[in-house]
This record gives structure tokens, C-alpha cells and sequence, in this order.
């Protein structure tokens, strides 16, 4: 699968998902991108996002979407870690269309 970080998702998580091909936001050259444009082009090259933006769904129309979304509840690495097997499991369970907002206690 081809997974785009968005700002704010650890880089750290990257370790944890071989067999993937993960890039970031940032090494894409659209850290700059609202998401908007963000999502049109993680959409035509990818096909997940894992982002820890808790308002994407309320701020863009995600009907009809391929993308599967991940939404993780907070941005530390330290407090993910702990949770990283449910994160990996949240990730590989992922289809198309897909939106997740992954809670952990």
C-alpha cells in the first residue's frame, strides 16, 4: 500500500509499516497544501492518508473518495507508540474510501 504522512503524523510510525511505501507531506513538497489540494493529490498517488487533522471530515467533502483515511487522536510519538500494533492493525485493515478516526485510551 501507499501511505502519505500529512504534517503532524510521527515519522517514527514509518519503522513500524514495512512493506509499505510511505512518504510524507513534506518530502512530497506539499507540506504548504490545504486539504483541499492536499487530498487531490495524495488521491491520484497513494492510497491512504494517515493525518492527525481531527477536523478533515468536517472541513472537506470526503463522499466519493478512493483514499482511505486515518485519523490519529494526537500527534505525539511518546503517547503513539504505546499503541502502535492497533495503529499498524488500523492501517493493513484500511479499503478504499475508508475514513477511520482511530480512539485510544
Amino acid at each position: 500500500m501507499r501511505i502519505l504522512f500529512d504534517q503532524g503524523t510521527p515519522e517514527p510510525l514509518r519503522r513500524h509499516l514495512p512493506g509499505h511505501t510511505i512518504a510524507t507531506a513534506f518530502e512530497m513538497g506539499w507540506a504548504e497544501f490545504g486539504n483541499g489540494d492536499l487530498l487531490l493529490e495524495a488521491e491520484a498517488q497513494f492510497n491512504a492518508l494517515v493525518t492527525t487533522d481531527q477536523n478533515l471530515r468536517h472541513q472537506q467533502n470526503l463522499a466519493n473518495r478512493r483514499l482511505a483515511i486515518l485519523v490519529l487522536p494526537f500527534a505525539s510519538w511518546p503517547k503513539l507508540e504505546r499503541h502502535k500494533s492497533k495503529i499498524v492493525a488500523a492501517i493493513e485493515a484500511l479499503q478504499p474510501g475508508d475514513y477511520l478516526d482511530l480512539t485510544l485510551p
